[in-house]
């Protein structure tokens, strides 16, 4: 069929990434990332080092929880405050990967390259923009990634029962399966 959409499982990176990522490069300041974000309205910097090749990334949150919080001047060198090693994904992965991979590395960002080159940079909102049923794989793979690698037995979550789908804050694993109050109930949990 001309002129049919592709389905969410068949997009690939290279079709929804943004392909010219903002940079600033490890000597760089604080002041002067900050800058940049706010003139370019975004909310990450690629950093580069003095070859171009990305080594890091400065996000508004660690603006916030590495610089202010910590009391650091604005002068102070972003390569101390970026968040590195970078999570790299190629631009034929397909989006559906992309969002597992955020979600299993609990990151809202990857840089795409080819080769030893930064050919974009992929984010959350990217996703959601062009595939809004992605929420659907980014609960799935967060479900995934705390049955594999995070104990909640004992203490309780927010998010939807498995047993009934109504949200609940107050899940618990029983029997692989996280439930609300009352679905624990039925079972005897």
């Amino acid at each position: 069929m001309v002129g049919a959409l592709p389905r969410v499982e068949d997009l690939t990176v290279d079709m929804v990434m943004s392909r010219k990522p903002v940079t600033a490069y490890a000597s760089s300041t604080i002041a002067d990332v900050a800058k940049i974000m706010r003139d370019r309205d975004v909310g990450s910097v690629v950093i580069l080092d003095d070859e171009g090749k990305p080594v890091g990334i400065v996000t508004e949150r660690d603006l916030v929880v590495k610089v202010l919080a910590s009391g650091l001047s604005a002068d102070t060198r972003v390569s101390e405050v970026m968040s590195k090693p970078l999570i790299t994904i190629k631009p034929s992965t397909r989006i559906v990967d992309a969002a597992r991979i955020m979600v299993k590395r609990n990151v809202r960002r990857l840089i795409v390259v080819e080769g030893d080159s930064m050919v974009g940079i992929i984010t959350e909102k990217d996703i959601l923009r062009v595939a809004p049923e992605m929420i659907d794989i980014l609960i799935e793979a967060m479900k995934v990634n705390v049955s594999e690698g995070y104990n909640y037995t004992g203490s309780s979550m927010s998010g939807y029962c498995d047993r009934c789908g109504e949200w609940s804050e107050e899940l618990i694993e029983v029997d692989g399966e996280y439930l609300c109050p009352e679905c624990r109930e039925i079972k005897g949990g």
